[in-house]
């Protein structure tokens, strides 16, 4: 059963930075992928970011330019760099990790991005 756990969030001023992580452990089977997702209170949870086992990295429109996702070849420890944090930022951060034939979430990180 693999376990998945986020970690850094916090409150950052607009413009800041913040650097999320997403642990893995006790997969099974290889991680395809490592998806970066986001839900704000009364929203509903969108993509922000996925990186592949072969280190591709795709991004929504909203974060384009702004956050990285970068991990090793494993996908255990996946990182989200946040730059220029938005108000609209403000979110739960969660990593989903892609298997074949199934996905597992973590828990969730709160971003608070004040003006």
């Amino acid at each position: 059963q693999v376990q998945l756990v986020e970690s850094g969030g916090g409150l950052v001023q607009a413009g800041g930075s913040l650097r999320l992580s997403c642990v893995a452990s006790g997969s099974r089977f290889p991680i395809n992928a490592m998806g970066w997702y986001r839900q704000a209170p009364g929203k509903q949870r969108e993509w922000v970011a996925t990186i592949t086992r072969g280190g591709s990295t795709i991004y929504a429109d909203s974060v384009k330019g702004r956050f990285t996702v970068s991990g090793g070849d494993a996908l255990n420890t996946v990182y989200l760099q946040m730059n220029s944090l938005k108000v609209e930022d403000t979110a739960v951060y969660y990593c989903n990790a892609q298997f074949i034939a199934r996905n597992s979430w973590g828990q969730g990180t709160q971003v608070t991005v004040s003006s």
